[in-house]
């Protein structure tokens, strides 16, 4: 699916583009992965978004698919999921209270 497509979707249920992309979900994901699945490899997350390898040689000598860790992090990802779909762990934000800029 494109981003255009979830774009797309997500405007027609009335999120702008400064309140949730497609990309905003990835971005949302990585973060929540990095904090809250301990012991997945930062690199495991990044394969499995489909990032690049990183630094200059890193797609020319790394190969590693992190398949065993992606399995491991794509079945707890699940579980955090569901959990939350069924209300649990959910914490109830208020909205931000808007700062007075100081004068100038």
């Amino acid at each position: 699916m494109s981003d255009n497509t979830v774009n797309a979707a997500l405007r027609r249920m009335g999120f702008t583009s400064d309140e949730m992309s497609a990309h905003g979900f990835l971005a949302m994901a990585r973060t929540l992965m990095v904090e809250l699945l301990p012991g997945i490899d930062p690199e495991a997350i990044e394969a499995q978004l489909a990032h690049g390898k990183s630094g200059p040689l890193g797609a020319a000598y790394d190969r590693a698919d992190y398949l065993e860790q992606r399995r491991k992090m794509m079945r707890e990802w699940a579980i955090y999921l569901d959990r939350l779909r069924r209300g649990a762990d959910v914490v109830k934000l208020r909205p931000a209270i808007p700062r007075k800029r100081a004068a100038v």
